[in-house]
C-alpha cells in the first residue's frame, strides 16, 4: 500500500488554489518523509530540529500569510491550513509551531509601519515567536510601556528573534475598563526560561518567557481585538482583505488544525501497520472487527472536519471581502466547532491505538505519540471545546453573548 500526504480537497470549489498556493502546498508534502523520520528525534529532544526550520523557511512556508511588501504571499488562510495539515502528517510539533509562528507574519502586517520596518526589513524571513496570556504588568510611561512579567507556554521560541508578548491595558487613560493588547519585544527585552518537560507536543519547545522591566514602544503594541483601523495601523501599508480578518478567526484555527493532519497521519500509519501485523494469537489486526470500526470512523471524521474547516473559512473570506463582520451566532458556532478539532480527533486516535493493542503502546510507535500530542493540545485555552459550546449555545437559548473575543 502506498503512503500519501496530499489533503483531499476534493469538492472544494473556490478560487484560492492558485498556482502559487499550489506550488507550495507541493513543498510542504515534501517535506513530509523528512518530519516523519525526525519526529521521534524532536518528541525526545523537546525541540523541533534547526534543519526542518530551514528547509520550512526555504520552501517559503512562513511567508503564506505575509504581506507582500516583505516579500510574502498573502494568500489566502485556507492554503494555511492545507500545509499545517499537510506538515502534521509528518509530525504534529512541527505543524504546531508552523500555525502559531507563521500566524505571526500576518500579525505583524497589522502593526504599525516603523514597527515593522523594525522587525522586518534586514531579514523579511525572521521569525516571532509568542504567548499572548494577559499577564503582562505594562505601566504607562511617555512613548510607550515599562513591561513586566513571566508568561507560559512560548511555542517554538528558541527558533525566533522577536515575540508578542500579552497584557492588559486600561482601554482608554484612566479608565477602569481593561483591554487586551499585543507587545512586541525583541530577544534582547527577554529571557526564556527551558521548562516544557510535558506529556505531548514535547518537540514545541513551548517554554516560559521572562520579562523584567523592558520599555516597549507605542508603536510596538497592538490592539489585539479591537478591528478598527485605527487600531490595525498597519492597514495603511497592507490593504489587502487579508488584514482585515478579526484575529480571533484567523488565531483559533492555528491552534486546533494540527491536529486534523496529525488525524490523517494516524490513518496512514494504522492502515500500514494493520495490513502486516499479526497478534501473538495469530490473527491479523486488519481481520479484528475494532480495528475495522476505529479506521473508517477516523477517516470520517477527517472528513467532516476539513469540510467544516473549508465551508466555514469561505464563509469568513466572503465576509472579510464584503466589509462585513459575520454575524454573532455564526462567529460563535464556527469558534466551537474549531475547539471541538482537537476534541473529535483525540476520540478517533484513541480508538486507534486502542486497535493496535498492547505492542502499539511503544513508544516506537507513530500512533503513540499522535495519541499524546492531541491530547496535550487540548490544554490550549483555544481549545477549550465546552467553554465555546456553552458560549454559542448560551446565545441560542435567548441570553446576552458573554464572551468578548469572539
Amino acid at each position: 500500500m502506498s503512503v500519501h500526504y496530499k489533503i483531499d480537497i476534493t469538492g472544494i470549489s473556490d478560487d484560492f488554489l492558485t498556482p502559487e498556493a499550489t506550488r507550495l502546498i507541493e513543498s510542504a508534502e515534501k517535506l513530509v518523509p523528512n518530519l516523519l523520520e525526525r519526529a521521534h528525534a524532536t518528541d525526545a529532544a523537546g525541540k523541533v530540529p534547526d534543519e526542518t526550520i530551514k528547509e520550512m523557511i526555504e520552501a517559503g512556508l512562513f511567508r503564506v500569510l505575509q504581506p507582500k511588501r516583505w516579500g510574502g504571499y498573502e494568500l489566502d488562510p485556507r492554503v494555511f491550513y492545507i500545509i499545517q495539515m499537510t506538515l502534521a502528517q509528518g509530525c504534529m510539533s512541527t505543524a504546531w509551531i508552523y500555525g502559531v509562528i507563521g500566524v505571526h507574519n500576518w500579525q505583524i502586517g497589522l502593526f504599525d509601519e516603523k514597527a515593522q520596518v523594525e522587525v522586518l526589513a534586514e531579514n523579511p524571513e525572521i521569525l516571532i515567536a509568542s504567548t499572548y496570556m494577559p499577564v503582562g504588568k505594562a505601566e504607562k510611561v511617555d512613548g510607550g510601556y515599562n513591561f513586566t512579567g513571566r508568561w507560559g507556554f512560548s511555542s517554538g521560541v528558541e527558533h525566533c528573534e522577536w515575540i508578542f508578548l500579552g497584557g492588559l491595558v486600561p482601554k482608554t487613560p484612566g479608565s477602569k475598563e481593561l483591554e487586551h493588547r499585543t507587545f512586541l519585544l525583541p530577544k534582547s527585552d527577554y529571557t526564556v526560561v527551558k521548562n516544557w518537560d510535558v506529556h505531548g507536543l514535547r518537540g514545541t519547545g513551548s517554554h516560559d518567557i521572562v520579562v523584567e522591566g523592558a520599555f516597549v514602544p507605542d508603536y510596538r503594541t497592538h490592539q489585539t481585538n479591537d478591528y478598527s483601523d485605527e487600531a490595525c495601523k498597519g492597514r495603511a501599508i497592507n490593504d489587502n482583505w487579508l488584514y482585515r480578518i478579526p484575529f480571533v478567526q484567523i488565531f483559533q484555527r492555528a491552534v486546533s488544525t494540527a491536529g486534523i493532519g496529525a488525524l490523517d497521519g494516524a490513518i496512514t500509519e494504522f492502515r500500514k501497520r494493520s495490513a502486516e501485523h499479526v497478534g501473538k494469537h495469530g490473527g491479523k489486526t486488519a481481520e479484528d472487527v475494532n480495528a475495522q470500526m476505529a479506521v473508517t470512523e477516523a477517516m470520517m471524521t477527517s472528513d467532516h472536519l476539513k469540510l467544516v474547516l473549508f465551508r466555514n473559512f469561505a464563509e469568513v473570506v466572503k465576509h472579510t471581502k464584503n466589509g462585513e463582520m459575520m454575524p454573532v451566532n455564526d462567529r460563535l458556532l464556527q469558534r466551537a466547532q474549531s475547539a471541538a478539532v482537537p476534541k473529535q480527533v483525540a476520540e478517533r486516535i484513541n480508538e486507534i491505538l486502542r486497535a493496535c493493542a498492547g505492542a502499539g503502546l511503544y513508544r516506537s510507535n507513530p500512533i503513540e505519540r499522535a495519541f499524546r500530542d492531541i491530547h496535550q493540545s487540548r490544554g490550549h485555552i483555544a481549545n477549550n471545546t465546552d467553554a465555546y459550546i456553552r458560549a454559542h449555545g448560551t446565545v441560542m437559548l435567548g441570553l446576552p453573548n458573554t464572551d468578548p473575543f469572539v
